[in-house]
C-alpha cells in the first residue's frame, strides 16, 4: 500500500461572532483587534557597562534551535484496500482538474496532474493530459520536452520517437527539441535515425553548433569523409572566417597539409573584404608558420595588411611584427614598423579626420616606402576632408595638402597630367567669393610656366584676376612671367589694372612693385607720374620719403639719360645739382603738407625734417644744413591726464612735444586766445545756471 497524504478536509464549526460594533467584513470572523500588530515598546538602556558573564553569539543560536518547537507535519494515511484507493485516485483528479479548470493556461498545473497519473502508473492517462495540455500550449518546448522526457523514462520509445517528431516538426528553430531526440536516438544506438534526424534539421539551416554538432556525431562514430562533406556543406551555409578556420583545423588534425591549404585559400579568395578578414589572415599565417613556409605566412601578411582596412587590422599588425622579429631580417622588421607605425596613423585620422597635422605624418610616412599607389590614396582620403565652414582659418591648413599633392604629382611621380588635375580641382573647390589662395593660383601658372604653356598660364592668372584681385596675384604675374618674356606693355597694362583695384589686401606693395618696374625700365618721367598719383591718394610719411630717394638718386632725361651723348652734353656735376633741387623741392612740398594741412602730425613733421637732414649731409658740398636746422623743432616733456570710464581724471603721463620755431612766433597770440576761450566758456556755464 502507498502512504499517501490525505486531501485537507475543510470543516465549518460554530463559534462566536464578533459584535457587529467590532467586526470587519472583510475580515471574516476576525475583529480588527485581533489584526492589529503590537509592537513592542522601546526601552532604553540604562546601564550601558559590560556584564560579568559574556554570551557569545554561537551560544545564542544553540539556545534558540534547541527551544524551536517541532515541525508539524501532516498525519500519514495509509491505504488498506482498492475501495479507499479508488476514493483517494478519485478524490485527487477532482482536484487537478478544478485547478486545470481555474487556470488553463497554467502549463506547471497540467505537467504536475501527468506526473501524478505516472505516479499512479496509469500511463494512458498521463498521455491522455499531456495531450490535452498540447491542444492548450502547443507553442511551448518545455511541454513537448516533458511529454518526450515521460514516454522515454517509461521505455515506450515509439511513442516517445512521435512525440520529438511531432515537436520538431512544430517547432523546428528550438534546437533544444532537436538535441534531445538525437540524443535518444544514439541512446538506442540507432545511428542511421540519428543520421536522419540530423539531415532533417539541417535542412532547416540551423546555426553553427547544429553543423558543429553534426560533424562531431559523425566523428564519434569515425565517418571522417561524411565529417568532410558536412565541413563541405557548412562553409557553404556559413561563409565565415571562424568556419573556414575550423574546416582548415579539422584537416591538419588529420595530417591533410595540402587540404588545409586550399581550405584557407579558398577562405582568402571570398572573404578579403569581410570585416573579419584578419582573423582568417592570421590563422592563414600561423598555419604557414607551423608549416615552416616563412615565404608564404609573410606573403599572406602582406597581401592581409593590402586588403583589410586599417581601423580593422590591429591584431594583423601586431602578429605581423612578431612574425619578422623571429624570422624577417632588417628590412622585413622595418617594414613590419612602417605597418605599426601606419595602423597607428589610421587609428588617428578615423578619430579625428579633420586633423590635418596627422595626415601630413601619413602622408611623409608613405612617402618615405614609396608606394606611389599607396600615397596617392592616402592623398585622396586626406583632400576629401574638406573643412566645415567657409572660414579661411579653417581652410589654411587644408590647402597645404593640395599644395604637396601637386608637388609631389610633378616632382615625385613625374605626371604632369595628374598635375594639372590636382590644381584644377583645388582651384574648383575654394570659394573664392569668400576668400581665395593666391599661392595656388601662382603654383598653378607657375606650373604651366614650367610645362611651356605660356596660354594656359597667363588663362590661370587671368581667371585669378577676375575672381579674386590680390595684390600679389599681380605681382607675381608680372614678375614670374611678363617681365621675364619682355612684355613690357602687358606688364604695364596688368599693373594699372591693379592699382585701379577699389580693394586690395597689400596695395603699398603693389604700388611699389610698380614704381621699382618703372625705375628698372629708366622710365624716370613714367615713375615721377606714378609718385604723384599715389600721393593724390595718400601722403603718408613713407611715400614722401621714397619720392625723395628716387629723386635723390634717379637720372634726369628719361630713358636716353644714359646714352652717350648725354654723357658728353651734360657733365656729372650738374645732373648731382639737379637731382639735389628735385630732392629738396620734394622735402620742401613735405614740410609744407605737414605744416599747414596736417599740423597735429608733429612727429611725422620731425622725422621727415631728420631726414631731410641727413639727405642734406649726404650731398656734401651740395648740401644745406642750416636750412633744415632753422627748422628743426625743440622737444619738451608734457603732461596729458588720462580719463577713466566714468571721465574723471585721476592719473596723467608723459609725452614727448615738439614745438616747432614758427610756432613760438605764435605762442603770445595763443596765450591771449586761450584766455579769451576760457572767459566765454565760463560767462556760457554761468548763463546755464541762471
Amino acid at each position: 500500500m502507498a502512504l499517501i497524504t490525505p486531501a485537507s478536509g475543510g470543516g465549518g464549526g460554530g463559534g462566536d461572532k464578533a459584535p457587529p460594533s467590532t467586526s470587519d467584513p472583510s475580515l471574516g470572523f476576525l475583529t480588527k483587534r485581533d489584526t492589529e500588530v503590537k509592537l513592542p515598546r522601546a526601552t532604553r538602556v540604562k546601564n550601558k557597562t559590560p556584564a560579568s558573564v559574556q554570551i557569545t553569539a554561537e551560544q545564542i543560536l544553540r539556545e534558540a534551535r534547541e527551544r524551536q518547537e517541532p515541525e508539524i507535519r501532516p498525519p500519514k494515511q495509509k491505504i488498506t484496500d482498492s475501495i479507499e484507493l479508488s476514493e483517494y485516485r478519485l478524490r485527487r483528479r477532482k482536484e487537478f482538474e478544478d485547478v486545470i479548470r481555474r487556470v488553463r493556461w497554467n502549463v506547471n498545473a497540467w505537467v504536475k496532474y501527468a506526473k501524478w497519473e505516472e505516479q499512479q502508473r496509469d500511463f494512458a492517462r498521463a498521455r491522455s493530459v499531456y495531450e490535452r495540455a498540447l491542444d492548450v500550449a502547443h507553442r511551448d518546448h518545455t511541454l513537448w520536452l516533458k511529454y518526450a522526457e515521460f514516454e522515454m523514462r517509461n521505455r515506450f520509445v515509439n511513442h516517445a520517437r512521435n512525440v520529438w517528431d511531432r515537436a520538431v516538426s512544430l517547432l523546428p528553430r528550438v534546437d533544444q527539441l532537436w538535441y534531445k531526440y538525437i540524443h535518444m536516438e544514439e541512446l538506442l544506438g540507432a545511428v542511421a535515425n540519428a543520421r536522419q534526424v540530423f539531415e532533417r534539421w539541417m535542412a532547416w539551416r540551423p546555426d553553427t553548433a547544429g553543423w558543429n554538432s553534426y560533424i562531431k556525431f559523425e566523428l564519434r562514430y569515425g565517418e571522417v569523409e561524411r565529417a568532410r562533406a558536412i565541413y563541405e556543406r557548412f562553409v557553404a551555409e556559413h561563409p565565415r572566417p571562424d568556419t573556414f578556420i575550423r574546416y582548415a583545423k579539422f584537416e591538419m588534425k588529420r595530417g591533410e597539409v595540402e587540404r588545409a591549404r586550399q581550405v584557407y585559400e579558398r577562405a582568402a579568395d571570398l572573404l578579403a573584404d569581410d570585416e573579419d578578414a584578419q582573423v582568417l589572415f592570421v590563422a592563414f599565417a600561423e598555419f604557414e608558420e607551423r608549416c615552416r613556409e616563412v615565404e608564404r605566412a609573410r606573403a599572406i601578411y602582406k597581401y592581409a595588411l593590402d586588403r583589410v582596412p586599417k581601423g580593422q587590422a590591429e591584431e594583423l599588425y601586431r602578429k605581423f611584427l612578431a612574425f619578422e622579429k623571429q624570422f624577417g631580417d632588417r628590412e622585413g622588421i622595418e617594414d613590419a614598423i612602417v605597418g605599426k607605425r601606419r595602423f597607428q596613423y589610421e587609428d588617428e585620422v578615423r578619430k579625428n579626420p579633420l586633423n590635418y597635422d596627422s595626415w601630413f605624418d601619413y602622408i611623409r610616412l608613405e612617402e618615405s616606402v614609396g608606394n606611389n599607389d599607396r600615397i596617392r590614396e592616402v592623398y585622396e582620403r586626406a583632400i576629401a576632408n574638406i573643412p566645415p565652414a567657409d572660414e579661411k582659418r579653417y581652410w589654411q591648413r587644408y590647402i597645404y595638402l593640395w599644395i604637396n599633392y601637386a608637388l609631389y604629382e610633378e616632382l615625385d611621380a613625374k605626371d604632369g597630367e595628374r598635375t594639372r588635375e590636382v590644381y584644377s580641382e583645388c582651384l574648383k573647390l575654394v570659394p573664392h567669393k569668400k576668400f581665395t589662395f593666391a599661392k595656388m593660383w601662382l603654383m598653378a601658372a607657375q606650373f604651366e610656366i614650367r610645362q611651356r604653356n605660356l596660354k594656359a598660364a597667363r588663362q590661370i592668372l587671368g581667371n585669378a584676376i577676375g575672381m579674386s584681385p590680390k595684390g600679389k596675384i599681380f605681382k607675381k604675374k608680372y614678375a614670374e612671367l611678363e617681365k621675364n618674356l619682355s612684355e613690357t606693355d602687358r606688364a604695364r597694362s596688368i599693373y594699372e589694372l591693379a592699382i585701379a583695384q577699389p580693394a586690395l589686401d597689400t596695395p603699398e606693395v603693389l604700388w611699389k612693385e610698380y614704381l621699382q618696374f618703372e625705375i628698372d625700365e629708366n622710365e624716370f618721367d613714367r615713375t615721377r607720374e606714378l609718385y604723384e598719383r599715389l600721393l593724390d591718394r595718400t601722403k603718408h610719411l613713407k611715400v614722401w620719403i621714397s619720392y625723395t630717394e628716387f629723386e635723390a638718386s634717379a637720372g634726369l632725361a628719361g630713358e636716353d639719360s644714359e646714352s652717350e651723348e648725354i654723357k658728353n652734353e651734360v657733365s656729372y656735376h650738374e645732373q648731382q645739382i639737379e637731382r639735389v633741387r628735385r630732392c629738396r623741392a620734394i622735402f620742401e612740398r613735405a614740410f609744407e603738407y605737414f605744416r599747414t594741412s596736417a599740423p597735429e602730425l608733429k612727429e611725422e613733421r620731425a622725422m621727415l625734417l631728420e631726414e631731410w637732414l641727413n639727405k642734406e649731409v649726404s650731398f656734401g658740398d651740395l648740401g644745406d644744413v642750416t636750412l633744415v636746422q632753422k627748422k628743426a623743432p625743440r622737444k619738451v616733456k608734457r603732461k596729458r591726464p588720462i580719463p577713466t570710464e566714468d571721465g574723471s581724471t585721476v592719473a596723467y603721463e608723459e609725452y614727448i612735444d615738439y614745438i616747432f620755431p614758427d610756432e613760438v612766433a605764435l605762442a603770445p597770440n595763443l596765450k591771449i586766445l586761450e584766455a579769451a576761450y576760457k572767459w566765454k566758456k565760463q560767462k556760457t556755464d554761468d548763463t546755464d545756471d541762471d
